[in-house]
């Protein structure tokens, strides 16, 4: 496998399915480095290194270690029940969301929902946002009235990698930009 195959397999177990390999996250989505590097390396080489490899050098800065290496784990976009640990942070007064056509009705109809992950992911402009959009097809983008959003109440975390996190954004604080 590719180091780009693995990190996402990786992914699919720091995020959705630890249990693929034998292995559990902690209440705060750590995982044993050891038992992950050995489930992994069951199926595939994989070893320190290379878990270090792909630590460093993901763009998304997905995951992270913590101070001595022992445990790791993915900063955000769990469908696992995990506290990361986030602190509620203020955000701008925009914020973004980038997503394919397919789901442009039903945002216009519900807003935001976190569907099978734990939060809302938003991104902090628009350039990123399309990135994120373009994943699905041709992206559509919405401004996020998010500073309004936080002086009414909502809860707005930042992680570690610098993606916002809200439980939700209704429809009255979006805005649909067409291309």
């Amino acid at each position: 496998m590719s180091l780009k195959e693995t990190s996402k397999y990786m992914s699919l177990i720091l995020r959705h399915k630890p249990e693929i390999i034998g292995i559990s996250l902690d209440e705060h989505g750590w995982a044993n480095v050891d038992e992950l590097i050995a489930g992994i390396a069951k199926t595939q080489k994989f070893d320190m290194g290379i878990l270090e490899e792909i630590v460093r050098t993901d763009e998304k800065q997905r995951y992270s270690f913590n101070e001595d290496k022992t445990k790791i784990r993915a900063n955000q976009g769990h469908s696992v029940q995990v506290d990361v640990e986030l602190e509620e942070t203020e955000p701008p007064e925009e914020l973004w969301h980038g997503t394919g056509e397919k789901f442009v009705s039903a945002i216009d109809e519900q807003g935001l929902i976190p569907k099978s992950r734990l939060y809302v992911h938003l991104s902090k402009d628009e350039e990123t946002a399309k990135k994120v959009g373009s994943r699905h097809g041709r992206p559509v983008l919405y401004i996020v009235s998010s500073g309004r959003m936080y002086r009414d109440g909502y809860k707005f975390y930042l992680s570690k990698n610098g993606v916002w996190l809200t439980k939700e954004v209704p429809v009255k604080y979006l805005k649909k930009i067409d291309e």
